[in-house]
């Protein structure tokens, strides 16, 4: 690690010789790990041969039957089940692109991310084919590949799990949907075609991933095979981890960059077996399923760890195999991981990251023993910067927009010139949209969003601090806070506050609380009581929802 007054750069070095891309690492991992389990999820698993086996069936089908030339997109639209990661790894071996989408996204949504990315297939979960349905004959795709639920768990617990999904709790609504095929017969249908193996690269586009970014509608960041294997060796370089010993649970979805390269693609590389939760909001079936592993390692976001920390049962497993626990997504806040590490005896990990990084940029140092607010130190082979508007470096201690550079950081925008300049120099730096501020010890610290901050007659209010104040009231379950206009400073802070179960709480005692801790300007000046806060489908709070929504009231 070497710093100057104006940035950080982690020297160490990473070796991004070793695969040639992710389909090498993908053969060369299931060789090494043969008769290892690589997934499980709702009581069924595969080893990695099978994995291998079942992949390569996939593969050989969107060769030969589908006829996809190599750079091809195909759409994932699946939560966590066994059949992303063998349809995933399918998409590389044939030599295309991954396009991954929410399975939650409206018709609207799913319409602009087909189109935008020119997808002509799709892997789709039957439970959201409705959706499909609403736009398909307006996109480009062609093929129509759909699953069930429980395609790939034992025959009978998967009938009954189809039958239960279809007809009991009505969860997959009618759709018709032509020349579609199922998922189980592409599999069968391919093991017998002839795969042939594609040269891919570091420099071929392995996936877009779809974001926001730091303005605008959502756009494919493309990210190559050479970026994810990069930040695959940066995570493995930072973290205290063992090939062939590790058990890894993934409550966040493989569609979310997160927890693609931090579970899927790293567990891979380690011969690990991965535990896939397809429900996570189900505490109390996570919690339970918890109990059976000894997992070692565990990603989430604050809201996820927040929410186990609440459930009795949790507080009472054993937590002796537990190892190592990230938070990304979200600020980790103070009260979550000083808890965590109270009842687990870990150190939750504060971990920073975005779509277009691959993700992860900065973890905490897992040798610290206590928790430091930051998101850490630049991963191997990785700078920071911190800037101002136009551009100038600032000196550490100042705010400014953090800036990064590295080889994991994207490739650019798909087909979005333009918006890739916004972001991206020609000397590779990426303008994240994130305030922070380079300590003196070269930890980075997080301050918000730059579209979160808020102005209080001309004094900037950053809604982090606010929330971290607030998480840490005994009462007080979860908080977001936006900032609202107002006729006298411009604008006000108002918070969403959801009260523990049993607990009293009422607008007196959070000013009063926020007064101990904040100065004047940043106390809410309106307080607002709920039982739940907006989510994004991996547990982050949308502050932008509740600013639309006030919008909207006023």
């Amino acid at each position: 690690m070497s710093s100057t007054d104006s940035y950080v750069v982690n020297n160490a070095t990473i070796n991004l010789d070793e695969f040639q891309s992710l389909t090498d690492l993908f053969d060369k991992k299931c060789r090494q790990f043969a008769a290892c389990p690589a997934y499980t999820n709702m009581g069924s698993s595969f080893t990695y041969t099978e994995w291998e086996a079942k992949t390569t069936a996939f593969a050989a089908y969107l060769q030969q039957q589908l006829k996809l030339p190599k750079g091809e997109r195909v759409a994932l639209m699946m939560p966590n089940i066994l059949q992303y990661p063998i349809a995933l790894f399918g998409v590389w071996k044939a030599g295309l692109i991954a396009v991954n989408v929410n399975p939650l996204y409206t018709a609207r949504e799913l319409k602009h991310q087909l189109i935008d990315a020119q997808a002509t297939t799709i892997v789709i979960l039957e439970n959201f084919a409705s959706v499909l349905e609403e736009v398909v004959h307006e996109t480009p795709v062609q093929h129509i590949i759909t699953t069930e639920l429980g395609d790939l768990l034992s025959a009978v617990k998967g009938a009954v799990i189809n039958f239960a999904v279809k007809h009991i709790k009505h969860m997959v609504p009618k759709f018709h949907l032509q020349n579609r095929v199922d998922f189980k017969h592409v599999l069968k249908d391919g093991a017998h075609l002839k795969y042939t193996p594609v040269n891919s690269t570091h420099d071929d586009v392995a996936l877009l991933q779809y974001t926001g970014g730091t303005t605008g509608v959502a756009k494919g960041a493309m990210l190559s095979h050479g970026n994810m294997l990069a930040n695959l060796e940066q995570i493995k370089n930072f973290l205290p981890i063992e090939e062939g010993k590790e058990i890894f649970m993934t409550p966040l979805p493989l569609y979310h960059i997160f927890a693609l390269t931090a579970n899927c693609i790293l567990s891979l590389a380690l011969g690990a077996l991965n535990v896939l939760i397809t429900n996570p909001r189900d505490i109390r079936a996570f919690v339970k399923e918890l109990s059976k592993y000894p997992y070692t390692l565990i990603t989430g976001v604050n809201t996820l760890y927040n929410a186990l920390l609440n459930n009795k049962e949790f507080c009472q497993l054993d937590f002796s195999h537990l190892r190592i626990v990230i938070g990304g997504g979200m600020a980790v806040q103070k009260a979550v991981a000083e808890k965590w590490q109270s009842i687990t005896k870990t150190r939750l990990l504060t971990g920073y990251g975005l779509t277009e990084t691959s993700p992860v940029v900065a973890v905490e140092n897992p040798d610290d023993p206590t928790f430091t607010g930051t998101i850490g130190l630049p991963l191997a082979a990785t700078a920071v910067t911190v800037r101002d508007e136009n551009g100038t470096i600032l000196p550490r201690g100042e705010r400014g927009e953090l800036c990064v550079k590295g080889p994991q950081v994207m490739t650019g925008y798909w087909n979005k010139p333009d918006e890739t300049a916004q972001v991206l120099s020609a000397d590779g730096w990426l303008r994240t949209g994130d305030i922070a501020i380079i300590e003196p010890n070269d930890y980075i610290r997080l301050v918000d969003r730059k579209k979160d901050m808020i102005l209080v007659s001309g004094f900037n209010v950053y809604p982090n601090e606010v929330e971290d104040v607030l998480a840490m009231h005994p009462a007080v379950q979860e908080v977001a806070c936006i900032g609202v206009p107002d006729e006298h400073s411009g604008e006000v802070v108002k918070v969403f506050i959801v009260k523990k179960p049993g607990m009293e709480l009422d607008e007196k005692e959070i000013r009063h609380y926020c007064k101990e801790n904040l100065t004047g300007y940043k106390i809410p000046r309106h307080v607002e009581f709920r039982d739940s806060l907006p989510k994004s489908n991996v547990g982050k709070i949308l502050r932008r929802e509740l600013r639309d929504e006030t919008q909207t009231k006023d």
